[in-house]
């Protein structure tokens, strides 16, 4: 691409120039034109940012009780687990 610029400005310096002079010029005009459609763009993707924040924090939350749960789950089985061994082993030291 910079090599294909470099070639024009060779083959026509004065052209290339005039371009340059030319969107110097038309800038200032377009600029204000394009104004609204870059501010509903920026718009569109700050109401697409809130909505991506809210839906990732309701994700998260449920992570958060699903792992909670497991966690509680995890700990009732442990304990079950004790007090089975615990009655085993006093059933054996019984006999």
């Amino acid at each position: 691409m910079l090599e294909t610029l470099k070639k024009v400005y060779r083959d026509n310096p004065n052209r290339t120039i005039a371009i340059g002079l030319g969107a110097l010029v038309v800038t200032p005009v377009v600029l204000p034109l394009l104004k609204p459609a870059a501010k509903a763009t920026v718009k569109t993707g700050v109401i697409l940012y809130e909505k991506t924040k809210g839906t990732f924090a309701e994700a998260g939350e449920l992570m958060a009780d699903l792992v909670a749960e497991a966690k509680a789950e995890v700990i009732a089985e442990q304990a079950e687990k004790a007090s089975l061994l615990a009655s085993t082993s006093e059933g054996h030291n019984e006999t």
